[in-house]
């Protein structure tokens, strides 16, 4: 990632210049509105929730100890947040603050990347006044709004928690610290304990602390996990009687296995009732069974708790995902989204700094947090238009480690795309596979294909087997209702509409059928531009600055938004990676002069990445164009063969 020194370097002059500072869509009926995802406090969100009646989840994760552990971390919090949309999600700092750098990296990825609240844990463990003034200088920095003031565990080895020099005493100070130094700025939350905390004298005092907390300024209260719900119940009445309004979230972990449960009981002194533990002792030695019980007690304790009134439940997923999205599904609470009702069509950011970004190039489609990551510097994003954009300013091309390739072993990816590559051939049948879903990815394409991808999906499978490598590409759509649960995006009532487009890489013969076949008079509606490693291009855009939209929608009140665009200087800059990639993912799986890397290389220097756009959106026909450019490749190799 950039350092933070490199991003404030960077000056509004660096991104393209007729982006617009503070628009918003004023509707018809005076109203404003801003575009992309909007920025909130977690205790706004909840407050929604509550007043629409609508019963919500979050999910809490914590940082692993090995870099693969973090790598799958990212890999399953992409997934459960993409997936579950859960209101928040939040990242522990671990004890007496070990993981506390992991925890800010982790917090303002998820921030960024992962389109969600992210809730940073921050503890006054090992933590004096300038490192708490550090930490919260970094979470707003990175966009985060959100913390959990808590005074932490002892470190470990050490049994009794001590304050350390110029540090707080107690999360009461932090939550004063916080409201004093940056106000409304940051959302807060504080812990509560239904069986009051392990160093209260009684029940009573530790409200009489929680309510000091609260009064301080938390917006809502999170509890340590539970098995009774009647403690959880009777912990929230007498928090009411004390005076504590706020939310009050129950915090459930599921019993994933008998082991595990019996030392986290042991280690917050959590009451049981007699009943869950006669039911777990006859199983205890089966893990399947355990944790199939777990599912059904977390489903019984959560219907439960929401039919009292409590708007959401909190879990603690100990990193798991099996478990949680099982008494989810249980409750019907985690249907998945209906894809008509994302704002955009491609994945947002929840920076703060984003919160109008509407316009991205389509060439990062199937890698958006590249993209995220190489225009996290900039100081303004596109909005209403993507402009001119002769040099735009993207960050320097890192191998990212955010839900990317890079997770993958080397041993994985030679399973993926072979233990050989002995010719092209072999190549081209790789690409192939993952049209065809029998590989699960490409270094290019992090997931497999949509389901949008199916209208072409014959043409790619020839056009592949042809040796015109597909990388992204999308459908034509005319007037589609923005609730389609396939290619919809954006408000209710709203119509979208899409030029076909496909990018590949071919070799240059192939090349010059592109080129043919868009001189001739049935496609002179077809656009394209080819480069190569070198730099060499070619193209019928009348100027090299070229911005041509190919995502746009009508929506009642609104201007148009166009939020996807083919752009040339863009192109250049993605050209980059995506040659890139076949050195980093795919050649390096191979021993240095072996035949494999002999090929793969040969394709690296020598073939052009090339982007076609058919811009008739009502009648063009990609998958015209797509077979006879495969034709006219398949009757030129059998030439080849028969003049050999």
């Amino acid at each position: 990632m950039p350092s933070q020194e490199s991003s404030l370097t960077m000056r509004r002059s660096s991104v393209p210049s007729t982006i617009h500072e503070d628009r918003v869509d004023t509707s018809t009926d005076g109203k404003e509105r801003t575009v992309g995802y909007k920025h909130e406090k977690i205790i706004d969100k909840i407050r929604a929730s509550i007043r629409e009646k609508r019963p919500f989840y979050s999910f809490e994760f914590f940082p692993p100890k090995t870099q693969p552990g973090v790598m799958n971390l990212y890999s399953r919090l992409d997934r459960m947040v993409a997936k579950f949309e859960p209101l928040f999600v939040d990242i522990t700092w671990g004890a007496g603050g070990s993981t506390s750098k992991l925890t800010q990296e982790i917090s303002k990825n998820v921030q960024n990347y992962c389109a969600t609240e992210c809730l940073m844990h921050l503890t006054c463990t090992n933590m004096p006044v300038p490192d708490v003034k550090d930490a919260l200088e970094k979470a707003k920095a990175a966009g985060i709004k959100n913390i959990l003031a808590l005074r932490g565990d002892p470190p470990q080895g050490q049994d009794q928690w001590e304050q350390c020099e110029e540090g707080f005493a107690h999360a009461v100070d932090l939550v004063r610290y916080i409201k004093k130094h940056y106000g409304d700025y940051f959302g807060i939350a504080v812990a509560g304990y239904p069986e009051g905390h392990i160093s209260s004298k009684s029940i009573e005092d530790d409200i009489k602390y929680l309510k000091e907390k609260v009064d301080a300024g938390a917006d809502f209260i999170m509890t340590q996990s539970f098995y009774d719900v009647d403690i959880y119940l009777d912990f929230v009445k007498r928090c009411r009687s004390s005076g504590i309004l706020c939310p009050i979230l129950p915090g459930l972990m599921p019993i994933n296995s008998y082991n595990s449960f019996k030392r986290m009981i042991a280690f917050t002194k959590a009451s049981v009732p007699e009943q869950i533990l006669r039911d777990l002792e006859p199983i205890k030695s089966n893990d399947a069974m355990v944790k199939a019980y777990g599912i059904e007690l977390g489903k019984k304790m959560c219907k439960r708790i929401l039919e009292n009134g409590t708007p959401g439940i909190h879990f603690y997923t100990l990193n798991l995902e099996r478990s949680v999205t099982k008494i989810l599904g249980g409750l019907g609470l985690a249907t998945l989204p209906e894809k008509g009702v994302r704002q955009l069509p491609w994945k947002q950011s929840c920076s703060t700094r984003r919160q109008k970004e509407d316009v991205r190039p389509i060439f990062w489609a199937n890698r958006p947090y590249s993209y995220l990551q190489r225009t996290v510097s900039w100081d303004e994003f596109p909005n209403g238009r993507w402009g001119d954009s002769q040099s735009p300013a993207y960050g320097d091309l890192y191998d990212y480690h955010l839900m990317g390739l890079k997770s993958a072993s080397v041993r994985d990816r030679r399973r993926m795309w072979g233990e050989e590559v002995k010719s092209e051939d072999c190549v081209f049948n790789k690409f192939t596979e993952y049209i065809e879903g029998k590989i699960s990815r490409l270094p290019w394409c992090e997931t497999g294909i949509l389901l949008e991808t199916v209208p072409l999906k014959k043409s790619l499978l020839r056009v592949n087997q042809a040796g015109f490598l597909t990388i992204n590409s999308q459908p034509r759509v005319n007037g589609a209702r923005s609730d389609d649960k396939i290619v919809g995006w954006g408000e209710a009532n709203g119509y979208v509409y899409q030029k076909a487009y496909i990018e590949f890489f071919a070799s240059p013969e192939r090349i010059k059928s592109v080129v043919a076949l868009c001189e001739r008079d049935e496609y002179k509606t077809v656009s394209y531009h080819a480069v190569n490693l070198k730099g060499d291009q070619l193209s019928n855009y009348e100027t090299k600055t070229a911005v041509n939209a190919v995502t746009w929608g009508v929506f009642p009140g609104r201007e148009i938004i166009q939020p996807t665009v083919v752009d040339m200087g863009s192109f250049r800059v993605w050209k980059d990676e995506a040659f890139a990639l076949w050195a980093t993912q795919w050649m390096s799986i191979y021993q240095k002069g072996s035949r494999s890397r002999a090929v793969l290389q040969g394709i690296h220097e020598n073939y052009y990445l090339c982007n076609i756009v058919e811009n008739d959106f009502i009648v063009g026909d990609l998958n015209k164009f797509m077979n006879e450019l495969a034709a006219t490749a398949t009757a030129a190799a059998s030439t080849e063969v028969e003049q050999k």
